[in-house]
């Protein structure tokens, strides 16, 4: 139970960070997807490489508490609903008109 509890926290810190990357790029980390004659989708890769780092110090905690293998799991699940989560809910794409 305190396994899936922590999961859920982490899911909600990831969520959040890529919703601050992606609402506020530190960084501009941006790929041109399309241009159209309505304008230019672009996305921001600042929320995930938050989400990233934020990943790997979490895993480096771990391991520092020799909690590894039965944390890491948990916390890359977290992650990969947090990404999926994200990007269902266009985080980090944005359509600039001309």
């Amino acid at each position: 139970m305190k396994n899936v509890l922590w999961t859920i926290l982490q899911f909600l810190l990831f969520l959040l960070l890529f919703a601050a990357g992606s609402f506020v790029p530190v960084m501009h980390l941006q790929q041109v997807l399309s241009t159209t004659a309505e304008g230019t989708r672009i996305f921001y890769w600042d929320g995930i490489v938050l989400m990233t780092l934020l990943f790997l110090v979490i895993l480096g905690i771990e391991a520092a508490r020799k909690r590894l293998r039965t944390a890491a799991p948990w916390t890359a699940l977290a992650l990969a609903l947090a990404a999926i989560a994200g990007l269902a809910m266009k985080f980090g794409f944005l359509t600039r008109t001309p």
